[in-house]
């Protein structure tokens, strides 16, 4: 279990190596957890979160993949209320299927261009 999670960080460190965000072009920062899913948009530069969703508020009827959807579809609205469509994706070293898939088709289907 612990060879997993550290070959994850490495991921993670290699890949933050290489990308940053702005004020015009955030990273938006994917985690995945077990049990829920958050994600923010951060400014790199100044090192704020511009904004935040999390699937902790949503009742646990829907499926991870249908509430991972949502809380992409919430992070866009809220992005795009801030005129911001362009974005640097950050999957944070989890693999690119499921639930960080859907999220990332999500946030496309809202108008968030990657």
């Amino acid at each position: 279990m612990l060879e997993k999670v550290l070959k994850r960080v490495k991921r993670q460190v290699r890949v933050r190596s290489q990308i940053t965000g702005t004020s015009t072009r955030p990273r938006l920062s994917v985690f995945r957890s077990n049990s829920s899913i958050s994600v923010q948009a951060i400014d790199d530069t100044t090192g704020n979160t511009i904004e935040a969703s999390s699937d902790l508020k949503l009742s646990k009827t829907w499926t991870k993949v249908d509430m991972a959807k949502m809380v992409w579809e919430d992070i866009a609205k809220k992005l795009l209320a801030k005129s911001i469509t362009s974005v640097v994706f950050d999957r944070w070293g989890f693999r690119y299927h499921w639930r960080v898939k859907a999220l990332a088709d999500a946030a496309r289907n809202g108008g968030l261009k990657f």
